[in-house]
């Protein structure tokens, strides 16, 4: 039946439409602003990430996209910027806190020393996004940046989607 009813057009939602919806009288949304609208409804966009819309604005700062950090040398300084998607801190781990951003190129992994942590607590929990600085770390394979300077994003993005936080 389905199949039938694909095949007959469009269905009776649009039956009684006479003609073609005409232009819009409203100006037509900057691609930010959808991306923006994605993000307050759904949580998500299958537009451009959010990250793209600073690139212009990070790389003026020598911010590097997380997948670049592959490509550079242990124990250099650099500067990473992310949604924050996921905040852990194992019972396990000694009082160490673990974040993931996601940028436009992929996902970095940051490591909070516990002093750093409680420097630096209500930016960490409530940012959805974050400009991390810190020392790039190489360890049995995994990448990462241990963070020692934290700046807030949240003010420069669009829309709100929540991280998944300390499971």
């Amino acid at each position: 039946m389905w199949q039938a009813s694909a095949l007959s057009g469009t269905g009776p939602l649009f039956e009684r439409l006479d003609s073609p919806v005409e232009d819009c009288p409203l100006p037509e949304l900057h691609p930010f602003e959808v991306t923006a609208a994605d993000y307050e409804l759904v949580g998500i966009s299958c537009g451009p990430h959010p990250m793209s819309y600073l690139r212009g604005w990070l790389e003026r700062r020598s911010v590097v996209t997380s997948s670049a950090l592959g490509r550079l040398s242990g124990g250099r300084w650099v500067r990473i910027a992310g949604m924050v998607i996921v905040r852990q801190r194992p019972s396990t781990a000694k009082g160490m806190t673990f974040l993931t951003l996601e940028d436009e190129t992929g996902l970095a992994n940051v490591v909070v020393t516990p002093p750093v942590w409680e420097r630096n607590r209500s930016l960490l929990v409530s940012s959805r996004a974050l400009l991390v600085a810190g020392r790039l770390e190489r360890r049995d394979g995994v990448v990462g940046v241990r963070g020692e300077v934290f700046e807030a994003l949240d003010h420069r993005l669009p829309g709100s989607a929540a991280s998944r936080d300390f499971h």
